[in-house]
């Protein structure tokens, strides 16, 4: 998929471990691991809010555009 989620970085810079991150928006471990590994195939709009304003970043900070070979 050319769409990267770079949840794992804003997790570093923020110091803040997954699981934490999980509790904070409300969503299993399992979704988002599923989000950070980029195997998910949607992201819901109120997802990327609650991980924006846990995480205090936009929405450009955790997703990157890389195009296919």
């Amino acid at each position: 998929m050319a769409i990267i989620i770079n949840i794992d970085v804003m997790l570093a810079k923020r110091k803040m471990q997954s699981q934490e991150l999980a509790e904070k928006i409300e969503i299993t471990q399992a979704n988002l691991s599923i989000l950070k590994t980029g195997k998910a195939k949607a992201l819901k709009l109120s997802t990327l809010d609650a991980i924006c304003k846990a995480l205090n970043c936009q929405p450009g900070d955790l997703l990157e555009f890389q195009p296919e070979d």
